[in-house]
């Protein structure tokens, strides 16, 4: 294995396993044999080899073309055995349950797993509290609560706490809620997301009003000019990032099991929406292993106004990725069979309806090995076939698995117990994660997300890292532009388009991700999101001059795609974990 040092820092703090004097005692290639080891046990359970599918799953991770979510490589093989990272969990109407599902996320986070909360349900604040006489605090006032015990708690001793806190469009106190990030530190450890519905967004068209709802009796309280609420939700999100939408409507049209339930939140990053009580395990292929490189130069040979869609397709080995989804989609598989977990609700939920969600990563390392512009038509064109094939090969290897090991068992009623639909193991298949740490591990571009910068400094674990994109290096050698004064420049703006030294090819290839069109943004995201069960994690990047209107249309247009969520990020609006070199002169 070819691990980076920022890799090896990331395995040696956070995967590694320690002895009790928190000394290191396990290298890389053995951390992949014990996950492999622990997973491939499940095939036990089924007449399977579990040595043959060991070997299988080790030599797709330790090539770094598939890696699972972080849970599941910090505690396969370990007393813990917690794999999942997404969770959701329900917070009724009451002290009894608030508190309960607080104690419950605090031992989620401890194990590695992220939470997601839906608020809605809870009364207003100043509504009556009958049982005392007096007056509720509301939903904010609880999320703080959560927010400060996540503080507390590091999970599994490697990572801060991560939770999603979601509410309602039509609850009484949307507004507070909204406004909730402006003030600096607040929900620190929350991403907050509003559910919009397609009312909302009727009503926002026609420039309409809406009802506010108390969800303790169904009455409405109040009734809002739409457009007010909106430019509201604009301006947080122009200000702070936050919140974030989930248009809940098409989020629960796509729930496969309807009968089960009505979905009501997503995980931390949003693309996992879940049923309360709900778990799901992730995995994502790096797609940047399957780029035949000598084909993908021809294409970088050719000139731009010359470039076609038939030939750009030749450079993906499309049946070495067919095979590595088939043994990735079992390898998920497997993981819910030996996954402990941490309470029984959630494993009934868990294996009822046996989750799983496939995505990529290394998505933009493809796109600039062949020599695409990110917001090229046919870099649109070749997401929504590469996702198409990783659903369709998923799917029939998940109707294999069906076979052998039998369907979901809440499949009947489910969307699948029609005519014509598959008869499938898993209720979904495919979700697009953001892809943080492994990534890092793998040494590729995150998630589906663009190049961040051409070189910027990354804040790991404590310690800064000069980035510069490797891809580049190459180019600018291959092209005889490698001098210092134009490294200087990118280091000092992270950017490349300014260079006059620079061929306008490699320009339109390396833009940064707060130069691609707001637009091009969510059609990446949409031609993704067609072929995801789930949903969707990515970033609508947008430059420190983007308006409070380039918001506003980033919502509206992503829910005129069919996205299911959308987060939008103006630079400079927050400091975050990615930050450009002039950040720290």
């Amino acid at each position: 294995m070819e691990l980076t040092s920022k890799a090896i820092k990331i395995l040696k703090e956070r995967y590694l396993l320690k002895n009790e004097q928190g000394q290191v005692i396990e290298t890389p290639e053995q951390m992949f044999r014990r996950v492999a080891n622990h997973i491939s046990q499940a095939e036990s359970l089924y007449n399977g080899d579990p040595k043959e599918w060991e070997e299988l799953f080790f030599d797709i991770m330790s090539s770094l073309k598939f890696l699972p979510n972080s849970p599941a490589l910090m505690n396969a093989g370990k007393r813990i055995g917690q794999l999942a990272a997404c969770f959701v969990l329900p917070v009724e109407d009451s002290l009894t349950s608030i508190y309960d599902t607080l104690k419950k996320a605090a031992i989620i986070h401890q194990s590695g797993g992220g939470t997601g909360f839906s608020f809605s349900r809870l009364r207003p604040k100043s509504d009556i509290v009958r049982s005392t006489g007096g007056l509720a605090s509301g939903p904010v006032s609880f999320m703080k609560v959560y927010d400060k015990s996540s503080e507390i708690i590091k999970q599994g001793g490697v990572r801060k706490a991560a939770n999603m806190g979601i509410l309602s469009i039509d609850h009484p106190d949307i507004l507070d809620f909204i406004k909730l990030k402006r003030a600096k530190g607040e929900l620190s450890n929350f991403n907050i997301s509003v559910a919009i519905t397609d009312a909302f967004m009727e009503a926002l068209k026609k420039k309409g009003y809406y009802n506010l709802v108390n969800p303790r009796d169904g009455k409405v309280v109040e009734t809002l000019s739409a457009e007010s609420v909106f430019k509201e939700l604009v301006s947080s999100a122009w200000q702070t990032g936050d919140p974030g939408i989930i248009f809940i409507d098409k989020v629960n049209k796509a729930n496969p099991t309807p009968h089960i339930g009505e979905i009501e939140s997503t995980n931390p990053c949003g693309e996992q929406p879940l049923l309360p009580y709900e778990a799901c395990i992730l995995g994502s292929i790096n797609l940047s292993k399957y780029v035949i490189e000598e084909r993908a130069q021809q294409i970088w040979n050719q000139r731009e106004d010359l470039l076609n869609y038939e030939a750009v397709s030749e450079c993906i080995r499309w049946e070495e990725l067919k095979k590595d989804i088939g043994t990735a989609v079992r390898f998920l598989d497997d993981a819910i069979d030996v996954n402990s977990y941490p309470f029984k609700e959630i494993e009934v939920m868990h294996k009822g309806n046996r989750k799983i969600g496939l995505g990529v990563m290394g998505w933009a390392d493809v796109l600039i090995l062949i020599g695409l512009p990110y917001d090229h038509e046919i870099s649109f064109r070749l997401g929504k076939h590469i996702m198409k094939f990783i659903k369709d090969e998923a799917v029939n290897t998940s109707v294999s698995l069906a076979e052998r090991r039998g369907l979901f068992p809440n499949f009947k009623g489910s969307i699948y117990d029609k005519p014509g639909m598959p008869k499938v193991r898993n209720a979904t298949l495919t979700t697009i994660a953001p892809t943080g740490s492994i990534s890092l591990i793998a040494d590729c571009s995150s998630g589906i997300e663009p190049i961040f910068m051409i070189a910027y400094k990354r804040n790991i674990l404590n310690s800064e890292f000069l980035e510069i994109n490797k891809y580049f290096l190459k180019i600018a050698e291959r092209y005889k532009i490698f001098k210092e004064k134009i490294l200087q420049r990118v280091y000092e703006t992270g950017s490349i388009q300014d260079i006059d030294e620079i061929p306008h090819r490699i320009k339109q290839v390396f833009k940064n991700a707060f130069e691609i069109p707001l637009e091009c943004h969510i059609e990446m995201q949409a031609v993704f999101q067609e072929n995801t069960d789930n949903a969707v994690s990515k970033t609508i990047n947008l430059p420190k001059s983007a308006t409070k209107k380039d918001v506003a249309r980033a919502f509206i247009l992503a829910y005129e795609k069919g996205l299911k969520g959308i987060t939008v990020f103006r630079y400079g609006s927050k400091r975050g974990i990615l930050m450009k070199v002039e950040d720290f002169d």
